[in-house]
């Protein structure tokens, strides 16, 4: 295949201002992982092409491309990448080339399609290394001057997504006292520290948070980090969160990658403790796909879903989604409005199911009733028994 055809593809996605995104991988630098092409535009309203380049070290390198930007998009293609996603509003292409050179291109655009939503090329995050500079360079985010150390700039887009989420839900937190915030498994606290900070300093609105974790050397070092940046309402208690009663209501809890059935003792306890609002990263779903090994009887779905069962690795996507929906239903059935959301770029982690839960005291005695209705249905069918249920039909003794 000519260079005109592949050029001439790159430039009806780029001149019809239809492209959202080019992803080039498969390369043939084994220290790179793949390299991205987006349009982008500086304020005056010119637009180029920003091409960010990732490699194994966990860097990012990042350049633009304004006249000559379809000719090395093509070169890329034809040399350093052996395949290259294009992504449009007019419709999706793909560019394969083989080891023998033969290049192979599937699918096509459109005529006609709306213009792709071109940003001025500057993401404008909740916290900025340079002014937040404090509790982000304690956490070893950043450095003394503010930039964002290379390896950290996954997580600094993750706490970021976070505090976007808090802020579409903080107008359900109390506004006549401090706010009454946990967070159940917080490891290292990023998002702990980034939640009080995200309050207290940037919108002046005093909360009371606590941080749960079993491992106490962590939970020392995150006091002490406290300390010093001067965060008189975060406190850090080591223990077991199975065991563990809150000194006071909770208005919010949230966790970040609980693990298997970790994940379920956080809901059971917010639910217990009356929290209005639950965010919670699931991770590590182990416990069906245990149950789903044994043989039940009445199961009658595994048989029909035993196409995806008789294969491990879908198995467990199945698996991973079965039980983050009926956690949903279940909280539903307690009185909560719950969606699930993408906390990040599943380039930057595969864990990244949100689940957002928020306490609805208007939902009625029927609705609650339908949702357990269909949870039990389901879980019957699957012939599993949820942790998730064992714990809330415990507290509920």
């Amino acid at each position: 295949m000519s260079n005109e055809k592949l050029n001439a593809l790159f430039s009806d996605a780029i001149e019809r201002r239809i492209l959202k995104k080019a992803v080039f991988s498969k390369p043939e630098d084994k220290t790179v992982l793949k390299e991205t092409a987006s349009l982008t535009k500086k304020p005056d309203g010119t637009v180029y092409l920003a091409v960010e380049r990732f490699t194994k070290d966990n860097k990012t390198y990042r350049r633009n491309l304004y006249a000559d930007g379809t000719d090395e998009l093509t070169r890329m293609a034809l040399e350093d990448y052996r395949q290259v996603n294009i992504i449009t509003t007019a419709g999706d292409a793909e560019i394969k080339r083989s080891k023998s050179g033969t290049v192979h291109i599937s699918g096509k655009f459109s005529s006609s399609a709306d213009t792709a939503d071109i940003t001025d090329g500057s993401k404008r995050y909740i916290l900025d290394g340079a002014r937040d500079i404090g509790f982000l360079r304690e956490l070893g985010i950043s450095d003394a001057g503010g930039r964002i150390h290379d390896k950290k700039q996954a997580k600094f887009r993750q706490i970021n997504r976070f505090l976007e989420i808090v802020r579409d839900v903080e107008d359900k937190l109390p506004s006549d006292r401090p706010a009454v915030i946990y967070d159940l498994c917080c490891g290292k606290s990023y998002l702990t520290f980034a939640v009080y900070y995200y309050f207290t300093v940037i919108k002046k609105r005093p909360v009371t948070m606590y941080g749960v974790d079993l491992k106490k050397d962590v939970i020392e070092y995150c006091n002490a980090a406290a300390q010093r940046q001067h965060f008189d309402s975060l406190r850090f208690v080591s223990g077991n969160i199975n065991e563990y009663v809150p000194p006071e209501p909770p208005d919010m809890v949230i966790s970040l990658h609980a693990c298997d059935i970790a994940t379920d003792i956080v809901l059971a306890n917010a639910i217990k403790w009356g929290a209005g609002i639950i965010l919670s990263t699931p991770c590590c779903h182990h416990e069906m796909s245990k149950q789903l090994s044994v043989p039940a009887t009445g199961a009658e779905m595994r048989g029909e879903l035993a196409f995806i069962l008789d294969h491990p690795i879908l198995k467990q996507k199945l698996c991973d989604a079965a039980t983050d929906a009926l956690r949903v239903k279940r909280l539903e059935s307690m009185g909560y409005s719950v969606t699930t959301l993408e906390l990040i770029d599943p380039d930057d982690t595969p864990k990244n199911l949100m689940i957002r839960a928020t306490l609805n005291r208007r939902r009625s005695a029927s609705d609650r009733a339908a949702a357990l209705s269909e949870y039990k249905r389901i879980t019957a069918a699957l012939g599993v028994a949820p942790y998730l249920d064992k714990l809330i039909e415990e507290n509920e003794k």
